[in-house]
């Protein structure tokens, strides 16, 4: 198979990342990156070998760039990801998608106008004790989903925030808890759960005074089968203490995952992590499988950098996606249901009642921020 040439647009945290998986996987000959900070680029470009450019339009114009890897602040992600698939190039994007639905939608429209591949950075999917939820409730095993739990309880220090001018603002990140930290976790839990029919939400800022955004919601949930669930997310915990979402089935038996233990990592920032492990499991006749999972899980993690071995397992299923001609493992239509989870909880809030699903799409002048 002839590699793809690939490149990296935006230069931040999780770019590492990014760039390593290009650089090292066989479907990918990495050949350029863009981004506004000039001495930024020429750093990686260096340690690449990669081409340098401060303008997307002439990355754009490098005829070897087949595909992009988009890897900049939150509300920059549809209108790079939309001028790159009307030049041809397929689009990989990190969480969240973007900020708004009718961003998704351009986005959407533009890859399939353009006939190239659309998806969205959701790694947490591959994590070895989801694939283990996923794959107990898509084979009945407790009977269906009644009741979902999404519970993250984490930290953000003020000095967070400091990392980037863009951080805390509605500007520039588009959100905070929601859009920022539980992202994953609301891709997760509807992928567990199943479509959303309504939902009645909260935010507020509860432990950060120098920021604009939410560092706390709350959420009930009915989903489209008849399920209830609940949603509690807040970055006012230090230290952090979990993430965990729990399904519980009409059989009785229970089943869940801790994704984090503590707060969720920082890409580019944090150095070691605590394995993702089942915490819940009553299924009948399975009971004792727990302890042998957490044991694989921990010595997993042991053996593998979890902050960069999903990415990376991601970005190669894209690639091969392209090569295939089949959808990636997380499309622009899934990368779409987190926006359109967290967006509901704002606009609940700021009407004061239950919001139906599917959302009517804001106009591109709507105030998120309003309460």
């Amino acid at each position: 198979m002839r590699p793809l040439g690939t490149a990296l647009v935006g230069l931040g945290k999780v770019a590492e990342t990014h760039a390593d998986a290009l650089a090292s996987l066989p479907a990918s000959r990495f050949v350029a990156v863009c981004d506004s900070d000039p001495d930024r680029g020429a750093a990686f470009a260096e340690k690449y070998g990669v081409r340098q450019y401060q303008r997307l339009d002439d990355l754009l114009g490098d005829a070897e760039v087949e595909s992009v890897n988009v890897c900049t602040p939150h509300p920059t992600h549809a209108g790079i990801a939309v001028r790159a698939a009307r030049a041809g190039r397929h689009v990989l994007v990190e969480k969240p998608m973007a900020i708004r639905l009718s961003d998704c939608d351009a986005m959407i429209g533009a890859a399939a106008a353009g006939g190239v591949k659309l998806g969205v950075i959701s790694q947490r999917r591959l994590y070895e004790p989801v694939v283990r939820v996923r794959d107990a409730i898509a084979e009945g095993r407790i009977g269906q989903p009644a009741l979902g739990t999404l519970m993250v309880l984490g930290w953000r220090s003020e000095d967070y925030y400091r990392l980037d001018p863009w951080r805390g603002t509605w500007a520039g990140e588009g959100g905070g808890v929601l859009v920022t930290q539980v992202t994953h976790h609301l891709d997760l839990f509807q992928w567990l759960m199943g479509p959303v029919a309504e939902l009645f939400g909260y935010w507020a800022n509860l432990a950060h005074p120098s920021i604009e955004v939410d560092d706390t919601a709350v959420a009930v949930l009915r989903f489209a089968s008849g399920a209830l669930g609940s949603i509690v997310a807040s970055n006012c915990q230090n230290p952090g203490l979990f993430g965990r979402i729990h399904v519980h089935g009409s059989s009785g038996a229970s089943v869940g995952v801790q994704v984090e233990s503590g707060s969720a990592f920082i890409s580019g920032v944090t150095s070691a992590v605590e394995p993702p492990i089942n915490d819940i499991w009553t299924i009948p006749g399975e009971e004792g499988l727990l302890d042998g999972w957490q044991l694989q899980d921990r010595e997993r993690a042991e053996q593998v950098d979890i902050m960069r071995v999903y990415h990376r397992r991601q970005i190669e299923d894209f690639l091969s996606a392209i090569v295939e001609d089949r959808p990636p493992l997380v499309s622009g239509e899934e990368g779409r249901k987190s926006v359109e989870l967290f967006t509901a909880i704002y606009r609940s809030q700021r009407t004061r009642a239950p919001v139906r699903f599917p959302l009517t799409p804001e106009p591109l002048d709507d105030p998120l921020s309003l309460p």
